[in-house]
């Protein structure tokens, strides 16, 4: 206990550690089926599919990647956004025994071309609206076969009708002159392949589940290597960390994070399935109408997200008219970027239901850290680290002694859910996963952190984006903290600049929430809260912030753009 002060903070009923069984992924998906053969496992529109079903067609895709030639091992793509045919292929791939390589939809030509080469992606299923986009990638790399979906087909029959009368044309969802040759599209594969097709293969914990990229939009992209062990460890954690308030078998989970990327995928998607939950599939969450129409429709009980959806759902001028009940939301986990205490607050009191701040990364798909549901939730903390997971602070100075109590150092875990390495990087997996000599390697995250007295850690920032002006250290997110809470600000990135005196200083982007805001009033209040080398010295006005599709923002590409306007 002495060296995992967080455990007497635990809700109660979380277990401090966890039995994981010995079965691969799609193992439960199998037991939903078991369990709950009736009940939707999507719900799409209005169309459902039942877990029975969705099995049955993970199945057919299962036998027909094996005709392709798929083999244990090998990695197969998918591209495409929150449907219920993402679920479909991500299952059928780790069924035929394929390593899954789901890859962002908005990723450049460049960006898709680095990561296919990569992980030697073969077979890669899309949906029509990007089938030009792989297309024009597809002479560089070695695919050989796209599988093809469409929106529509898993869209109600009226609603079918419609999408392809207005929409599916305009919207690039129609694929003029058909598929080329050696393509096919996936409804064919469905009604050609049976359940009984399905390869009779060994896949076990221990085999290869995943290739999870990350960095893609900040440098080059690096293919985090998952064990099926590893999802199911930390689907199980996450399941644990729910408590009392899952009810297993009845939950329905609003999916409107992305399931390419790791924080949907797992802490959605296979969280769901284990919890035996429905997902409700929305596409675009940038679509808020349609966010809250599905809130309404199907009544949603956890809702995993980003703090910039909460907030843009706060400050909807409908959900403020009380056009939309959001009252049947009762857990959501929010995660990627710092939750403030105003966003938690007023989403918590539209909702009625709990909103708590988690930490997670590709390394260690996806969760190590999560407030309480009922229990005490830290303002600027990332929570506790959950069943199983330990976590030490180590010196900047050193990269080993591990520091006391309150003091800041590197952040580092171990525990069942740390991935194996990353894909054809030595050198990147030796410098991440170390031995501090006291058992399995430690994960070094890159994040600079502390740990309170009751074992709540805290993010101070990122390793590598520590600004240095004039040999002083600055962590941006420090700097950004003070500036949101400044009344007119609504958005802020804070990163290093080229200084020619200072070596390198600091400089904030800010989107204003009211016009009149100056640079002066901007000094002025982080005067009064910083120490004056920490004060940016640069500031520019923007109405917008790149992000991430999760809702980071990348201060990386705020930085490459200051640079390319001449560092202006």
């Amino acid at each position: 206990m002495e060296n995992r002060p967080w455990l007497k903070n635990y809700d109660e009923g979380v277990p401090a550690s966890l039995q994981y069984p010995n079965v691969p992924l799609f193992h439960f998906l199998e037991e939903s089926a078991r369990k709950y053969p009736d009940r939707p496992c999507t719900l799409f529109k209005g169309a459902t599919i039942s877990f029975r079903e969705m099995n049955e067609l993970t199945d057919r895709i299962a036998g027909a990647l094996a005709a392709m030639g798929v083999k244990k091992g090998d990695r197969v793509g998918i591209f495409m956004p929150n449907t219920p045919q993402f679920v479909m292929c991500y299952f059928g791939i780790l069924k035929a025994g394929g390593v899954v390589v789901a890859t962002n939809p908005l990723y450049t030509p460049n960006e898709i071309e680095h990561q296919v080469n990569d992980a030697g992606i073969e077979v890669m299923f899309v949906m029509t609206n990007f089938y030009k986009t792989i297309k024009a990638v597809q002479p560089k790399t070695k695919i050989k076969t796209l599988v093809v979906t469409n929106l529509k087909e898993y869209l109600p029959p009226v609603l079918r009708i419609l999408f392809t009368l207005a929409r599916e044309k305009k919207g690039g969802f129609r694929i003029e002159g058909g598929l080329q040759p050696g393509d096919v599209w996936l409804q064919d594969i469905l009604k050609k392949y049976t359940p009984a097709d399905r390869p009779k293969l060994d896949i076990g914990p221990e085999d290869t589940c995943l290739f999870q990229y990350s960095g893609g939009t900040t440098g080059i992209s690096k293919g985090a290597v998952a064990l099926h062990r590893n999802i199911v460890a930390n689907s199980l954690q996450i399941k644990a960390w729910m408590g009392k308030a899952l009810e297993e078998g009845k939950d329905i989970m609003l999916m409107a994070i992305p399931l390419f990327h790791v924080y949907g995928m797992v802490a959605g998607m296979n969280f769901a399935l284990a919890a035996g939950a429905t997902m409700v599939m929305v596409p675009n969450p940038r679509d808020l109408k349609d966010v809250l129409e599905n809130i309404n429709k199907y009544r949603p009980t956890i809702f995993p997200g980003v703090p910039t959806l909460y907030n843009a759902l706060n400050n909807h001028p409908d959900v403020a008219a009380g056009k939309y009940n959001l009252r049947s939301i009762k857990a959501c986990i929010s995660g990627s970027a710092p939750l403030l205490r105003e966003t938690k607050e007023k989403f918590e009191a539209l909702t009625g239901g709990k909103l708590f701040e988690g930490y997670g990364l590709s390394e260690a798909p996806t969760a190590t850290h999560c407030n309480p549901m009922f229990g005490t939730n830290k303002t600027g903390s990332i929570g506790m680290p959950l069943p199983d997971v330990e976590c030490k602070i180590i010196s900047l100075d050193d990269g080993v002694t591990e520091l006391p109590t309150g003091e800041i150092g590197e952040l580092v875990i171990r525990g069942p859910q740390v991935m194996k390495g990353y894909h054809n990087m030595p050198t990147e997996t030796a410098n991440t996963l170390r031995d501090l000599g006291d058992g399995a390697p430690w994960l070094f995250t890159g994040d600079i952190a502390r740990m309170d007295e009751d074992g709540y850690f805290y993010i101070v920032d990122r390793k590598k984006e520590l600004i240095k002006p004039g040999g002083f250290q600055v962590w941006p997110r420090e700097v950004e903290e003070v500036i949101i809470a400044h009344p007119k600000v609504l958005e802020c990135g804070v990163a290093g600049i080229p200084d020619p005196y200072r070596g390198e200083t600091v400089k904030a982007w800010i989107v204003k929430k009211d016009e009149s805001l100056t640079e002066e009033e901007i000094k002025a209040w982080c005067k009064e809260r910083l120490a004056a080398y920490k004060v940016p010295t640069h500031i520019e006005f923007r109405t917008e912030l790149p992000k991430t599709t999760v809702g980071k923002i990348l201060r990386r590409e705020l930085v490459r753009q200051h640079k390319e306007q001449g560092g202006k």
